[in-house]
């Protein structure tokens, strides 16, 4: 079964190595870098392999990170660290000079060096150098300097997956598209932790001055307060200041639930969003018979970041289906003969019924009409007239 499994495995990368190539002959070396790295109409499955191994690379990176502070286990795994921290850091960096090398492709950073410095600012290339710099530096410094603070930017490492996480990208596209709500959200709480720091400071000052101090010293109180977790380790005694902590922790629980509301429906809104804009991509790609292989697995790529099933995807397919054949659009042309087969016949049939029909005599009337129509159709006509 084991062997079975790893025939499997080489037999689906051979199939996706050939079809890369297939795709990409001709092409230059940038163009194939470009289509190793993002979802391109000739990148084929291997893409997905390779985004796969990425992760798979920061999953065990970091790991290897947070087992290593471990004494007991650094002490029996130290080579096995240090060989994992070598691995990983040597994909890492393939990665990141491939990304920047192949960025031309992309019309933004067209230039060949002001576009690769263009990209080497964005946020995705920084964490990506974030990565792997530590590793350098711990490599050219270590002998001058203490550099142990920079094992914690190694677990920085987590966040190049957001890159290949749709959900927060979709999360980033709501809150750009609400962030004016979310501003005014944070707004009204930032006046009510001023507003209940001042009164529990004025409240309770002369009763704990070694707890409320001040009133910047009042606000940690008034934050824990009004988010309802309450530590205990600071909490008013006076009568009013007990009063006035029941009331504002009532009022913070509705407070401090409107942002979550909102990130909530925002959330929910976008993600609705960018599924409609899927649909109607393919619905497009349909209609402009474009919808090719390699235009399904950029399609299935996309779908893959807006965790759309596959009978997710099934059910969007039919539905464009069934609404183009409803406005008389060929939808599978190029695509599937029988199913066009199918429609010839259909179509055929209605003929037919038309040509022994009420309005036949009329429909011929209209025929013999040369300009309004061709010897093509009048030949048709014939047949199924005498049939």
């Amino acid at each position: 079964m084991q062997l079975l499994q790893k025939f499997n495995v080489i037999g689906a990368l051979y199939k996706a190595l050939h079809f890369f190539v297939t795709k990409n002959r001709g092409r230059s070396f940038r163009q194939k870098v470009f289509s190793l790295l993002h979802p391109t109409p000739t990148s084929g499955p291997l893409h997905r392999y390779i985004d796969h191994l990425i992760i798979l690379s920061v999953l065990v990176s970091v790991l290897s990170i947070i087992f290593e502070t471990i004494t007991e286990v650094r002490a029996v795994f130290s080579t096995e660290f240090k060989l994992l921290e070598v691995v990983t850091v040597t994909i890492f960096t393939v990665e990141y000079v491939a990304r920047v090398y192949s960025c031309c492709e992309l019309p933004q950073f067209a230039h060949p060096i002001k576009g690769r410095l263009r990209y080497m600012m964005t946020i995705s290339a920084m964490i990506d150098l974030l990565a792997i710099s530590p590793f350098f530096l711990d490599m050219v410094l270590d002998k001058n300097f203490d550099l142990r603070f920079l094992r914690v930017f190694r677990l920085s490492r987590l966040l190049k997956l957001t890159r290949y996480t749709g959900t927060l990208n979709t999360l980033f596209k709501a809150v750009q598209r609400e962030h004016r709500v979310l501003l005014a959200s944070a707004f009204m709480m930032l006046l009510l932790v001023i507003l209940t720091a001042s009164l529990g400071f004025e409240l309770e000052h002369d009763a704990q001055p070694d707890k409320f101090e001040s009133i910047p010293a009042s606000m940690y109180w008034a934050v824990i307060t009004l988010a309802s977790v309450g530590y205990g380790d600071i909490s008013p005694i006076t009568p009013l200041g007990r009063a006035m902590t029941v009331v504002i922790s009532l009022i913070g629980i509705g407070i401090f639930a409107i942002p979550a509301g909102l990130m909530a429906s925002a959330f929910t809104d976008q993600l609705r969003i960018d599924r409609e804009t899927f649909e109607n991509e393919f619905r497009k790609a349909i209609a402009d018979g474009r919808y090719s292989s390699a235009e399904r697995h950029v399609m299935d790529a996309e779908a893959e970041r807006l965790h759309l099933t596959p009978q997710d995807v099934n059910r969007i397919i039919e539905r464009v289906h069934q609404e183009m054949r409803s406005v008389g659009h060929d939808v599978t042309e190029g695509l599937d003969p029988e199913v066009m087969m199918e429609r010839y016949r259909q179509q055929i049939s209605a003929l037919r019924g038309m040509a022994h029909g009420k309005s036949a005599d009329q429909i011929d009337a209209l025929l013999r009409n040369e300009a309004k129509s061709t010897a093509a159709e009048r030949a048709i006509w014939q047949t199924l007239r005498e049939k």
